[in-house]
Formats: C-alpha cells, sequence, structure tokens
C-alpha cells in the first residue's frame, strides 16, 4: 500500500491483534481522528442524474492514490452484512466508528437497493443476476439452482473462485446450524455443470484471524480473483447489534488491506448489506478517491456488472441493464 494505507490501518490492526479471532465478544475500536468535511464535485461522474461528490481531504490510505484505476483486477472481495438501512450504518447516531472512516477515506453510497426480499432472493440475484424465482430463505434441498452465475463464470475464465463462510464447519455445508446460515451462503445453492463439485472444494470454513482458509491465501498470496465473504448471524449484524458488526469489520477489512495482495494496487472490495432498501455500501480500491459518495440508485445487479467489468466476464442476467458503479467510485 501504499505507506498511507498501512499508516490508517495500523491503528485497526493494533487493536485487531489484542483482540484474538475476531467473535463477537470483541470492543469496537476507538474512533479515528476526525476527516476534514469541505465537499467538491468530482472529477468521476455516476451514470445517473444524481452528482458523485468527493471530500476534499488527503489520501491518506486505503483509498485515494493518484493514477488511473487498473482496466482488469486481479481480485474482488465482497463482505456481506445484513438488514441495515444507510442511515443505521453510516448516520451520525450509529455506533460504527470503523466504518463511517472507512467511508470518509474510501467510498460509500447511501441508496444502495435490494432486489428481493428475504435474504436469499438477494443473495442469488447478486451472483446469478436473477433471484431465479425464489421468495423464501428455504435450504438448497428446496432450491436446487442451475443457472449461470458469477462462481462459474469466474472458473470458465480459468480463474479462481472461492466463498469464506464464517461459522460453518464443513465445506459446502447445505444445512443451517447455529450461527451459520446456509441462506447467506449462494455458493451451496447453484447445481449446474460442475458448480457442485465446485462447492465442495471452494466454499470453505472462513477460520480466524490467525488460522483458517482465508488467511492462508492471504499470507500466501493466492486470493482468488473472486472472494465472497459472510460474516456469522452475529458478526454480520442479523442478530446482534451494529457496533459488533463493525469491530467485526474493523479486524477482518483490515487484515485484507494491510496484506501484500492489496498493496499490489489491484484489488477492489465491496462491504454491502442484503436488505432492506435502501442500504449502504462501502466501496474500497487504491484509486477510489478519498471521501467519494453517491447518492445513486445502485442495488444487487450494479454489484454484479460492476464485478464482472472488473474481472473482464459478460454479463449474467440483469446486470447487462445495471447501473455501473466504477465511473462513480473510481475503479
Amino acid at each position: 500500500m501504499r505507506r498511507g494505507a498501512a499508516a490508517a490501518l495500523a491503528l485497526v490492526l493494533a487493536v485487531a491483534c489484542s483482540q484474538g479471532t475476531g467473535g463477537s465478544s470483541v470492543p469496537v475500536p476507538a474512533s479515528p481522528p476526525p476527516v476534514p468535511t469541505t465537499v467538491a464535485t468530482s472529477s468521476s461522474t455516476a451514470v445517473s442524474s444524481s452528482a458523485t461528490v468527493t471530500t476534499a481531504v488527503a489520501p491518506t490510505g486505503p483509498c485515494g492514490e493518484s493514477g488511473p484505476a487498473p482496466a482488469r483486477y486481479d481480485h474482488v472481495v465482497w463482505i456481506w452484512m445484513e438488514n441495515h438501512s444507510a442511515s443505521a450504518v453510516l448516520g451520525p447516531r450509529a455506533a460504527t466508528p470503523f466504518e463511517k472512516d472507512l467511508a470518509a477515506r474510501c467510498g460509500s453510497g447511501t441508496n444502495y437497493h435490494a432486489v428481493g426480499s428475504p435474504s436469499l432472493p438477494n443473495y442469488l440475484g447478486a451472483t446469478s443476476g436473477s433471484s431465479q424465482g425464489v421468495h423464501d430463505d428455504a435450504s438448497p434441498s428446496s432450491h436446487r439452482v442451475d443457472a449461470d452465475n458469477l462462481f462459474r463464470q469466474v472458473r470458465a475464465a480459468q480463474e479462481s473462485a472461492r466463498s469464506y463462510e464464517e461459522a460453518m464447519t464443513q465445506n459446502c455445508q447445505p444445512r443451517p446450524a447455529g450461527r451459520y446460515a446456509v441462506k447467506h451462503n449462494p455458493q451451496a445453492y447453484y447445481v449446474g455443470a460442475e458448480d457442485l463439485a465446485a462447492c465442495q472444494r471452494d466454499d470453505v470454513p472462513l477460520g480466524s484471524l490467525t488460522a483458517g482458509r482465508l488467511v492462508d491465501d492471504l499470507d500466501r498470496g493466492q486470493l482468488p480473483a473472486f472472494s465472497f465473504i459472510t460474516p456469522d448471524l452475529c458478526d454480520d449484524t442479523h442478530d446482534c447489534g451494529v457496533d459488533l458488526g463493525d469491530a467485526w469489520l474493523s479486524q477482518w477489512v483490515g487484515r485484507l488491506l494491510d496484506s501484500a495482495v492489496y498493496r499490489a494496487g489491484r484489488t477492489a472490495l465491496f462491504v454491502v448489506w442484503d436488505e432492506p432498501t435502501p442500504m449502504p455500501v462501502l466501496v474500497v480500491s487504491p484509486t477510489t478517491p478519498s471521501g467519494t459518495t453517491s447518492p445513486a440508485p445502485f442495488d444487487h445487479y450494479s454489484l454484479l456488472r460492476t464485478t464482472e467489468e472488473l474481472l473482464g466476464l459478460p454479463y449474467l442476467g440483469q446486470a447487462a441493464t445495471a447501473t455501473s458503479m466504477r465511473p462513480a467510485f473510481g475503479l
């Protein structure tokens, strides 16, 4: 990183390392110093009638690097949170110091929309371009989805795609248990082509901050082209408060952004919420101008389209007509 990114994350990482594995009992880290709030119109413009604005702050990392964005990215990472509106996460009274600081240092949107209800249709929509006619949260035994999907697309391009699921006890676990919710693990629902075999191989338990597949992949420089990360039912704020989700994100996002993979400059990270509309979205990349905000009406199909563009893939389903997030966030 760019030195700025490492410096900006030093406080977060110190807290993370001292708190262990990132379970729900960790306290919320102290808020960093406030960021200046002078606003100026960004040189990039969202593909909508709403202007994108950029807070005029010095680039302190992990975003705000000068220079053009890569035409193609090596890695795209999604982290999915649950069931909170934009105001509940980024509003002035929200107990989310890390998320608000990350938004100030990178990019955020406050008008991001679901594409179905309840959870599962949104997870399927974001990864296949359609909710596949699903209107419930039933297990894969009830919904065997034989449709093209982002995981399959990435494999077809001779790249790797992997899901990292917190609280899952076996690869591609098809039933919920404890704090693991299979409805938040879309890869477990796809059964066409080589999808099931790929799930058994690449849909893996997250592990801890000190041991596990994601940490190993980061340390070895082997992060897949596409990573889908799901916290458990407490850490994703489905069953617990936003303060606990904020503490979890401070540790795991800090770990990702301090890796050599991110420092190489060709990785983009999206933190999204499944519902209710409108939700926030956090966009992190080296070339995203610090403090960028967009009120444009993006949705889960926008996330899919943007990811396909970053990885050089064709559009699936409704991603073809969705609004790309690249211009708004300097990707």
